[in-house]
């Protein structure tokens, strides 16, 4: 297949592009910093420079590609609006990225919420994910309303190394760069938040199967189980050599650090089931758990 990629050189857009490669598929790599075209073309990919702001190109590449895989910016409307427009009634396959932030709530880490969400559930978003909300519910419908072979894939807090370029996660490196400056593992308030969690290369099966077998219309959410953050933090310290101790790192001093990372991502619960992908796919995550993958990974090894 011929593929129109965006985020092509992200955690995500690189694994999943790589893979693609691998499997013998065109793949055509979005990039908006043309120094970074050599790294990508290193994969295997088409570098293409451009931005989710030019209406012409990603309508020229969504057109003449048999699919399109947004691994960008998941809450930038007029891309999604874009790529829907050219291919309306081609019945071509549009993967659109989301992640699991869409349900999170605002504790800043003080607060256990007992809802966990599956496919099915409705759920009122904080204003900061709004935006996000309305593409995908967008997403779903083009599948029945424009005759396009829409997926929204959800991730919740992926860890793993990269099966592209050496690209980090958003969450866990930001947790284990301040538990080396703090030396003890850090948590924001009491810790007691918990997020699901998958594996980059559960992630990537799961793109894999949605672009052979998923119906029109797909909304999945992907996980592999859960933990709160506060033990996520006690398995980085065992890790970095600080023998499990751990530290709260208050809600005020990281608000003022990271910002709404700290509230969205690190602070919040994100619970969810991922029910689509295991019933219609037969998605079947295997790669280790995140305390295996915690305890050997690069910043374990290299202190």
């Amino acid at each position: 297949m011929k593929i129109f990629l965006t985020g092509a050189n992200g955690y995500i857009g690189s694994s999943i592009g790589k893979v693609l490669v691998d499997q013998g598929h065109i793949v055509h790599g979005l990039i908006r910093d043309a120094a970074k075209a050599g790294e990508v073309r290193s994969l295997g990919i088409i570098p293409v420079t451009g931005s989710l702001e030019d209406i012409d190109l990603l309508t020229e590449y969504a057109k003449k590609s048999d699919a399109v895989i947004h691994a960008a910016d998941s809450e930038h409307l007029k891309s999604v609006e874009t790529i829907l427009e050219a291919l309306e009634g081609s019945g071509k396959l549009f993967i659109h990225t989301s992640g699991s932030s869409v349900v999170a709530d605002d504790v800043l880490g003080d607060f256990e919420n007992p809802k966990i969400f599956d496919e099915t559930s409705d759920f009122s978003p904080l204003e900061a994910r709004e935006q996000g909300v309305i593409i995908n519910q967008m997403m779903k419908h083009a599948g029945a309303e424009r005759n396009i072979r829409t997926v929204v894939i959800v991730p919740s807090m992926i860890y793993g190394d990269s099966l592209g370029l050496d690209v980090e996660s958003v969450q866990l490196p930001v947790v284990y760069r301040k538990s080396i400056e703090k030396g003890k593992g850090i948590y924001i308030g009491k810790g007691i938040n918990r997020w699901s969690n998958v594996h980059i290369g559960d992630v990537v099966d799961l793109y894999l199967l949605a672009l052979e077998h998923a119906p029109a219309g797909s909304y999945f959410y992907v996980e592999n189980g859960e933990e709160s953050f506060k033990d996520l933090a006690g398995w980085i310290s065992k890790a970095l050599g600080f023998g499990g101790e751990t530290e709260s790192w208050s809600a005020e001093e990281a608000l003022a650090e990271i910002g709404g990372l700290a509230r969205y991502a690190l602070g919040s619960n994100s619970r969810v089931k991922a029910i689509n992908a295991r019933e219609i796919l037969g998605w079947n995550p295997t790669r280790e758990s995140v305390s295996e993958w915690i305890l050997t990974n690069k910043y374990a090894i290299n202190q």
